[in-house]
């Protein structure tokens, strides 16, 4: 299998998210389920089993990778599809990047403000689905409902 990917910098950091980046690029190259001893041996690096361990544990929690037991290890593969599990580091990205700013509304508003008509209604979409029933019901009951006014 043996990914080959580029060592560290000198001083021995890596990019941040690189190790993640390349940990998903071998599950997604891998015809099943991989253990943390498996990825290590795959990716052709200097690296400790606890930090690779570490890593596919983090990725596992952000809803990124799969895990089953094996052994006394799990063994983990891609959640979704590359795309998919595209989608969810970008999103990630974006809620980290949401929670530093103070301001949630004014962020949120300017996200919206410049998005493209179909983004926005695909956005819209995505909310009405994801709200729970009654409280789509409750909405559509306020909107039909027709008060003294």
């Amino acid at each position: 299998m043996g990914i080959s990917t580029s060592p560290p910098p000198k001083g021995g950091r890596r990019p941040r998210g690189a190790l993640e980046r390349e940990i998903l690029a071998c599950l997604a190259e891998a015809d099943d389920s991989l253990t943390p001893a498996q990825v290590l041996a795959s990716l052709d690096q200097e690296l400790a089993y606890t930090t690779i361990m570490t890593t596919l544990s983090r990725l596992h929690e952000k809803g990124v990778l799969r895990r089953e037991p094996a052994g006394r290890a799990y063994a983990y593969s891609l959640a979704d599809d590359p795309e998919g599990v595209r989608s969810i580091a970008v999103a990630q990205r974006m809620r980290r990047l949401l929670e530093t700013g103070a301001d949630r509304a004014g962020v949120l508003a300017h996200f919206v403000a410049d998005l493209r008509p179909e983004d926005e209604q695909l956005l819209a979409d995505l909310l009405a689905e994801s709200r729970p029933a009654s409280a789509r019901d409750d909405d559509q009951r306020r909107s039909t409902h027709r008060g003294p006014g």
